[in-house]
């Protein structure tokens, strides 16, 4: 009897060893493609059962050529890289990593809004230029104090709701926009807010966590930017094309924005003369907010055990998409009130995780 075909698409900087294993025991055999190049992916994965993706983008084009494939996993929480539309109508399983690092995301997103806000990178330039507290106190902006601050997150996933708890003994108020999010089930002492442009009014940090569909590509616009609190602060680790980065430049130059920390990144890498890189008041991340010695172990194990569970019982721990059901009406989370949209989330147009 032939053996189940599992491929690895990218993996970057995960050592895929441990899911290899899993699967391997199982009586899988297993490849590693190392590429998000389609006609590579396409030549090692032609009799797959199942793909483990990393950022590869997996389109109709690709699908096309996998005729055998039965389940997608991602390395990720996010699904953007795989066309869902096209997975549910052939009829595939998509299945993604909810919580494999949600405490490490959070982590993140604290210690990138807290630098922010107290102005480290810039603290920290001036010593090794040979400045000194003068120097510091003299620049246009001054750190703030966090307990006088609003917090405003954009989505109240899992991750979202992490980081309220870590912030809320440091910040003066916690709020949040939430389409998604039942009043029964709204965590207690987090705002909210059921106006995105009204949270950005209230806030002085914005903080995304919202996966990327063709509703929330570009929601944090020039419009968006500008309602918020002078001098406020962006902080993005859900994913880089969730920003329109032409307006986010803009915000900071006409000092609407004091500062910016970006994990992510509409293409990644960024090119060398990105603005985005260069900028002197964005602080910057590899995409790395999921990064810990136990995450990178959770990322190459949680997609396996996703795959084991669908060739075990038919279907995989944790699916986004379930072919054998209707799928859900998805929101727009730019709307006052939920409106449904009529679409599903979009394949990226760059990389991102």
């Amino acid at each position: 009897m032939n053996q189940p075909v599992a491929v690895f698409t990218d993996t970057d900087d995960l050592d895929p060893a441990p899911g290899v294993r899993l699967l391997e025991e199982a009586g899988f055999e297993v490849r590693v493609a190392g590429t998000r190049d389609p006609d590579a992916i396409a030549g090692i994965a032609a009799d797959a059962v199942a793909l483990i993706v990393g950022y590869a983008r997996i389109d109709a084009a690709l699908l096309d050529r996998l005729p055998g494939l039965r389940i997608l996993a991602t390395m990720s929480a996010g699904y953007d890289m795989v066309d869902t539309t096209e997975a549910r109508r052939r009829g595939l399983w998509v299945a993604n990593l909810p919580d494999a690092a949600t405490e490490d995301v959070a982590v993140h997103a604290l210690a990138s809004t807290l630098s922010l806000v107290r102005r480290l990178p810039q603290a920290d330039a001036v010593v090794r230029s040979g400045g000194w507290n003068a120097d510091f106190a003299g620049q246009r902006h001054l750190p703030r104090r966090a307990s006088e601050l609003t917090l405003g997150l954009v989505g109240l996933g899992r991750i979202a709701r992490s980081f309220a708890a870590l912030a809320a003994p440091v910040f003066g108020r916690v709020a949040a926009y939430d389409p998604h999010a039942a009043p029964a089930h709204w965590p207690a002492g987090i705002a909210r807010y059921d106006d995105l442009g009204a949270l950005a009014a209230a806030s002085d940090v914005v903080s995304l966590h919202v996966p990327l569909t063709r509703a929330t590509r570009g929601l944090v616009d020039g419009e968006l930017l500008g309602r918020l609190r002078p001098g406020g602060f962006l902080v993005n680790v859900a994913r880089g094309e969730l920003v329109d980065p032409e307006a986010l430049l803009t915000a900071l130059e006409t000092g609407r924005l004091a500062g910016a920390a970006l994990d992510v990144f509409p293409v990644e890498p960024p090119q060398a003369d990105d603005p985005l890189r260069t900028h002197p008041r964005i602080q910057l991340s590899p995409h790395s907010a999921f990064l810990s010695d136990t995450s990178r172990r959770a990322y190459v194990c949680g997609p396996a055990e996703n795959v084991l569970a669908w060739h075990r019982t038919g279907r995989p721990l944790t699916p986004v998409v379930d072919p054998t059901v209707a799928p859900a009406p998805v929101v727009d989370p730019t709307a006052t009130a939920p409106v449904v949209v009529p679409t599903a989330p979009a394949a990226p147009e760059g990389a991102a995780a």
